[in-house]
């Protein structure tokens, strides 16, 4: 029944997908007056104007292009002009770095914060404080501070990664059921033993939660942090293609940071997925 199920709704998802293509391909055909005017002013105003020709690229043309830049991902004509391949190569750098320092100091500090009462009253005022904090908005001083562009992105993704993590690693070791953690007292278990054979596979699947909360939003981040900081990235390439007037390279850009997404967050759901229980 379960394999029935997934045919079903994957039926349903490619039914969807063709009727979204079909109502995409017939809203851009052609269908506008074709304008009369000297031939520099059409050479200037392109196909839009001379030929009645749909300003949004349709399926067949974003397709065209795409092959066009899987053909060649990786080639180098100078700075504004990189193939996608090392765009999102910068940007999932720039996301995996500032992602992993935030695992690094999330996680030991939602042990201790989970563990002690006394330390998670004393510290969530700040965290209620900093928390609703945009990202972007630590971008500036970011800027001033370190004076890097690069190094500023990777601070704005390990601000915006940190606050799931912290909460949920939090969450996850304060709700361990006491009847294990007192099992674990009788047998004079350590409490640095305690901690990794009694409350981190307990809390695991809450923190990989937050780890799955975190790297959505780290992902979402960084295309606004490269549109800021420029230079290299795919958020960077969608602002610097959106001024070139090519929407059919920002519409691939944006079919390619939701598949990265997906992948992303697919990852870290299947590790969710091996460390869960049953009760």
């Amino acid at each position: 029944m379960n394999s029935s199920f997934r045919l079903r709704a994957g039926l349903v998802s490619i039914a969807l997908l063709a009727a979204f293509l079909g109502i995409w391909h017939l809203a851009t055909r052609s269908a506008g007056p074709v304008a009369t005017m000297s031939p520099e002013y059409a050479k200037l105003m392109g196909l839009t104007a001379t030929q009645g020709k749909s300003a949004m690229p349709g399926p067949l043309d974003v397709g065209a292009k795409l092959w066009e830049h899987l053909r060649k991902p990786f080639y180098d004509n100078g700075p504004n002009d990189k193939g996608l391949g090392i765009q999102l190569a910068y940007s999932i750098a720039r996301v995996g770095t500032g992602y992993l320092l935030a695992v690094l100091v999330a996680i030991p500090l939602g042990f201790l914060i989970g563990m002690s009462p006394l330390l998670s009253k004393a510290l969530d005022p700040f965290i209620q404080v900093l928390k609703p904090i945009s990202p972007l908005a630590w971008m500036p001083l970011a800027l001033y501070t370190i004076k890097d562009s690069s190094i500023s992105a990777i601070f704005v993704i390990f601000i915006c990664s940190i606050w799931p993590m912290l909460l949920n690693t939090v969450f996850g070791v304060a709700s361990v059921r006491k009847e294990w953690i007192n099992v674990a007292r009788t047998l004079e278990v350590g409490t640095f033993r305690r901690a990794f054979t009694v409350i981190l596979p307990a809390a695991a699947p809450t923190i990989l939660t937050g780890m799955r909360i975190s790297i959505g939003i780290a992902w979402l981040v960084i295309v606004a942090a490269e549109m800021l900081v420029g230079g290299t990235g795919i958020g960077y390439f969608v602002w610097n293609e959106w001024n070139n007037l090519s929407i059919t390279n920002v519409i691939i850009a944006i079919l390619l940071i939701g598949i990265v997404g997906m992948l992303l967050d697919q990852i870290l759901a299947r590790f969710t997925r091996m460390v869960r229980f049953p009760e």
